[in-house]
């Protein structure tokens, strides 16, 4: 097989050999992939900056028996903000362990990048609540995998009235009646609930761009760890 070219975003690097480097990059149409970066440890190298944690940059890559060797690189965005600021890092850190976690080759990755990559620049950019990034990375993340929940109504009776609950065992909204027979039910505001909705319908580039109360924050910080480790089937920790 001959180069090929594609955009892609570094999300694990570690050191081979001397002077080597071994990547994981996603990419949109390739998925996850592994690549070799040859001499990228050299100060000299002109794979130095492309081949680093949190790197996106255009890639021109030839595949090998076994991995991707990557002959050339564009950086476009490294995060800059990211890298010098520990809690930035520590929340883009918990992120990309969920990114590596439901990713894999050969797959078009194409929405699930667009959404890492927004939220990585708000997150860099911005000085938005971090646990409210997360928060929405979460929901919208679930909603690509295919646990989009119920949000037009009660997932269980269909009505519209007295939405108090959202359900993780049913993926959606319920009402007062259905939710007293729900023993995973967690109790949500309106504007919890107006959020979840926002969430969901909401183009990609518009995603991060409201925000809400610290009370509601801690809402659905709450409902999305629990919906993610419930249909991830795997506890994700903020590390310190």
């Amino acid at each position: 097989m001959g180069t090929l070219k594609t955009n892609g975003i570094i999300i694990q690097e570690s050191n081979m050999g001397d002077y080597d480097k071994m990547l994981t990059m996603l990419t949109p149409g390739l998925g996850k992939i592994g690549c070799a970066a040859k001499g990228a440890r050299r100060n000299k190298s002109s794979l130095l900056a492309g081949s680093q944690f949190l790197c996106f940059g255009e890639y021109m890559l030839y595949k090998g028996r076994n991995t991707y060797n990557i002959n050339s690189c564009e950086t476009i965005e490294i995060f800059y903000n990211i890298r010098t600021d520990l809690e930035k890092l520590q929340y883009a850190n918990y992120i990309n362990k969920i990114i590596y976690d439901v990713t894999n080759e050969n797959e078009n990755s194409y929405k699930i990048l667009q959404l890492y990559l927004n939220t990585l620049y708000t997150i860099s950019e911005t000085n938005k609540d971090l646990e409210l990034v997360t928060a929405i990375f979460k929901f919208r993340l679930l909603s690509i995998l295919g646990f989009t929940p119920w949000i037009k109504e009660c997932v269980q009776c269909k009505k519209n009235e007295n939405i108090l609950y959202f359900s993780i065992k049913n993926n959606g909204f319920k009402c007062g009646i259905c939710g007293k027979q729900d023993t995973s039910i967690i109790q949500i505001s309106q504007a919890t609930k107006d959020a979840i909705k926002y969430i969901i319908l909401a183009p990609p580039k518009k995603l991060y761009s409201f925000n809400i109360s610290d009370n509601s924050i801690k809402e659905l910080e709450i409902v999305s760890k629990i919906y993610l480790n419930e249909k991830l089937e795997k506890q994700y920790k903020l590390e310190a």
